[in-house]
């Protein structure tokens, strides 16, 4: 798993991205090919990190993955609170908020790679965002700061969650990790997503596939 060492958090880059640096929206998250023929293609599962998962940055997380095909995976991370509120991203863009509901919303630790860029998930919406990845008809991954200053005006999608980084996998290797059972894989639920409290969507997670979270540790294999 890639990962980060840095953990600040940044303005916007020239090119109008949440974060710093460029807009890598078409390096990180692309059209391609699916995975190899040996693992269907996990884009729009879960991976439920299983107990013996050693990484702290994933120990008993949930990854939503956005992309996976032959040359590799990215996702986010969902159930793990960032040290940010959503009002102290939008300060540091210099976006004025006046709904003191949307300044309070969580910000949620994506993963560890590229922890200073912002990726918004969202569900439900009837307009188009500047830099967005459809990760199939209902969920969109958004970069591009307008959806920000939608979400500060109260004009953002119904249902969404913002994260900062994001987890990514080389060509391979998330097949190796399915491999030695470090994760269980589900179809993605909108209720996780959305709705459930951060610290119950592991456990609603692991009920998506039926098992009883204390032989976690025997079990593997894919729902």
């Amino acid at each position: 798993m890639a990962k980060s060492s840095d953990k600040n958090l940044h303005g916007r880059g020239e090119s109008g991205s949440i974060g710093k640096g460029p807009d890598r929206t078409t390096d990180t998250l692309t059209g391609g090919h699916s995975a190899d023929a040996s693992t269907p293609s996990l884009t729009g599962h879960f991976l439920i990190a299983m107990p013996g998962l050693g990484d702290p940055n994933f120990a008993r997380g949930i990854t939503f993955i956005c992309q996976h095909n032959q040359d590799g995976a990215m996702g986010l991370v969902v159930n793990r609170l960032s040290d940010y509120s959503l009002g102290d991203v939008l300060k540091q863009m210099r976006m004025p908020c006046d709904s003191r509901t949307v300044a309070a919303a969580p910000v949620l630790a994506g993963g560890p790679v590229q922890p200073e860029r912002g990726f918004v998930l969202h569900a439900g919406s009837n307009r188009e965002w500047e830099s967005s990845y459809h990760v199939d008809e209902n969920l969109t991954v958004t970069t591009s700061r307008d959806i920000l200053a939608a979400m500060a005006d109260g004009e953002g999608p119904p249902r969404v969650l913002v994260a900062l980084g994001y987890a990514g996998w080389g060509a391979g290797q998330l097949e190796q990790e399915l491999r030695e059972n470090a994760w269980l894989t589900v179809q993605a639920d909108d209720h996780i997503l959305f709705d459930t409290a951060l610290d119950e969507r592991w456990s609603a997670a692991v009920a998506l596939v039926g098992v009883n979270p204390a032989n976690l540790t025997s079990y593997s294999g894919r729902a």
